[in-house]
């Protein structure tokens, strides 16, 4: 095949693929071909998410925390992921958009006034080892570009566990905190990673631990994902999850 007939054969893929609404835009990474408004008519938050029950609800196999209570989207417009600064999470996720954000736990079914939104929590078990927030909004029938999320969870240790680490990945940028105090942050445009972004060292006290996080996006995917991993990076399995 010479130059110019190649050149051509590329255009006219390239062509049909953007009229199929696959083609790559720039800043989103291809996310666009896992876009599920494009195909999916029912709003639906299954097969993704099954409601939370009292019974015991250990990590998954691989250590993944899978039960959340999850606030529905707060409006927060950007076109743009490559915003999301240090600085720029910082301010967004330090900012008072509910009361008590940082200190209630709060109940399946409870509702919070953020501006002229009233937004509800959901207690939900992720049915993935990643809890995917762009399926749970968009199931709700809620907003899903330009959002930021909050999520909670408690983690129950049987006995202190020491030097372990929290291991996070999220898309986009996210910041998380146990029992009050910041243990890691993830800033800048990126996909989902399995352990993308370690924490520093904690400590896991007997009984309850609290996690809270927030995850902001503008376009494309949202979703994360999180485990505890011991001193030797081995999954940390022997606790138990709930949402009270």
């Amino acid at each position: 095949m010479n130059i110019k007939l190649k050149t051509l054969s590329l255009a006219v893929i390239s062509l049909i693929l953007t009229g199929l609404g696959l083609h790559a835009q720039p800043g989103t990474a291809g996310r666009q071909m896992d876009d599920p408004t494009k195909r999916d008519t029912v709003r639906s938050i299954a097969p993704y998410f099954i409601p939370a029950t009292k019974s015991k609800k250990t990590p998954d196999s691989q250590g993944f925390i899978q039960r959340w209570l999850l606030l529905e989207p707060i409006n927060k417009p950007n076109r743009t992921n490559t915003v999301f600064t240090d600085s720029y999470i910082r301010t967004a996720f330090t900012t008072e958009y509910f009361p008590e954000q940082f200190t209630v736990l709060p109940k399946d079914g409870e509702k919070v006034k953020v501006g002229e939104q009233e937004l509800t929590w959901h207690a939900l078990e992720s049915t993935k080892y990643n809890v995917k927030l762009f399926r749970f909004a968009y199931g709700l029938n809620k907003q899903t570009y330009g959002v930021l999320f909050w999520a909670v969870t408690v983690v129950n240790s049987p006995q202190e566990m020491k030097n372990v680490r929290m291991a996070v990945g999220s898309n986009s940028a996210s910041m998380w905190w146990l029992n009050g105090k910041e243990a890691v942050i993830l800033s800048g445009d990126r996909r989902m990673v399995m352990d993308d972004c370690l924490s520093p060292r904690l400590t896991l006290v007997k009984g309850a631990n609290i996690i809270r996080g927030a995850v902001i996006n503008g376009p494309g995917m949202s979703d994360f994902c999180i485990r505890f991993l011991d001193e030797n990076g081995e999954p940390i399995k022997d606790i138990t999850i709930s949402c009270e």
